[in-house]
């Protein structure tokens, strides 16, 4: 049964007032730009910080390093992954609480600095530096939405969440019984404070288990303490864990001496704000799909700010002449969101 998420995924989050451009009065999404993206935990009505009163688009374009790939070992204490973090639970997915993982990263637990550069910015959108994963985004629950109400079968596939943040989209398809789940985030810092964690909590054993079902209960708090990791499960063994620009981590995957197999399904939401990373991106899709996989991709219709929008996207993928897409599903509250499923055209 489909769920809908019309309340502030972290309540203590600070966000500046006064909207430019309000289109919506539900909380919108992602990595934010003017107007445009906000994260599934903003009060709604709320405005997107850009730094400084700044347009994206008026900062310099130059050719950006592209941030290097690396795979993230899961560490053999699980207990430590879980330590001093804060979770809460909602249609029984389990995610670490933001504002909480942001303190800490700002007491020095971020080696990246993404969190410190966020603020002194006033943006969640710094490109090349920190791609909004520290923020759960709405377009990932109306994804979550619609893989239920499709009826879209993960088990024995393997399946990439590819520009993850939270992970949420690779932990229902661990619900679903996917043989392998990879996670992708541009930055290191989301995979072990954000990603990892969330992960873990999920798989931990503690009477819910990866796997089972049960939707929000209305009226009942969310767990605000963090679960001891006890042992290592067997689905967490079926997990691996990637930052870096998309590029390399292909580039990575494909010339790793770890056994890899193409992806049968591969999950994005809120990836396509920037057009100026389709081209990476639609690369990334067409070297990591299986011959007859489906890339399921949420995005809102346009970005206010930064110009990309599921549309333009199509058009993008569709003059490259590589896959075939089409829009499963269009979501016309407020500013208006969209599904599409994308193929390789000559797969079956």
């Amino acid at each position: 049964m489909a769920f809908r998420f019309n309340f502030p995924l972290d309540e203590n989050e600070n966000h500046e007032p006064g909207a430019r451009g309000k289109t919506d009065s539900r909380p919108r999404s992602p990595k934010r730009a003017e107007g445009s993206k906000q994260p599934a935990d903003a009060p709604a009505g709320s405005s997107p910080r850009l730094g400084a009163g700044k347009q994206q688009d008026e900062v310099p374009s130059k050719k950006k390093c592209l941030k290097a790939a690396r795979e993230h070992n899961i560490p053999d204490d699980l207990s430590k992954i879980l330590e001093k973090k804060v979770t809460e639970t909602v249609s029984g997915l389990c995610y670490v609480k933001m504002s909480a993982v942001e303190k800490m990263c700002l007491d020095g637990a971020d080696g990246e600095g993404i969190v410190s550069q966020s603020v002194s910015a006033h943006s969640d959108l710094i490109p090349g530096v920190y791609e909004g994963g520290l923020k759960i985004w709405e377009c990932t629950f109306d994804l979550i939405d619609y893989l239920a109400e499709a009826d879209i079968q993960f088990t024995h596939k393997t399946v990439l969440d590819l520009g993850c943040g939270a992970g949420l989209l690779g932990i229902v398809a661990l619900r679903g019984k996917a043989e392998k789940v990879h996670f992708q985030d541009y930055n290191s810092t989301v995979i072990d404070e954000i990603t990892l964690p969330n992960v873990v909590a999920n798989c931990v054993n503690n009477g819910s288990k990866v796997g089972s079902g049960g939707g929000r209960k209305s009226g009942k708090p969310p767990s605000k303490k963090a679960r001891k990791a006890e042992r290592l499960p067997d689905v967490l063994a079926q997990c691996r864990f990637f930052s870096g620009e998309w590029s390399e981590v292909s580039w990575l995957l494909l010339n790793s001496h770890k056994p890899f197999s193409k992806y049968d399904v591969i999950l994005t939401s809120e990836t396509i704000y920037n057009p100026d990373s389709y081209g990476a991106l639609h690369d990334a899709l067409a070297q990591l799909l299986g011959e007859n996989g489906r890339v399921y991709l949420a995005s809102k219709a346009y970005y206010f700010g930064v110009g990309g929008g599921i549309h333009l996207f199509e058009e993008f993928v569709k003059e490259r002449k590589v896959f075939s897409t089409r829009i499963v599903k269009v979501i016309d509250e407020g500013l208006q969101r969209c599904i599409m499923e994308m193929a390789f055209k000559d797969s079956s």
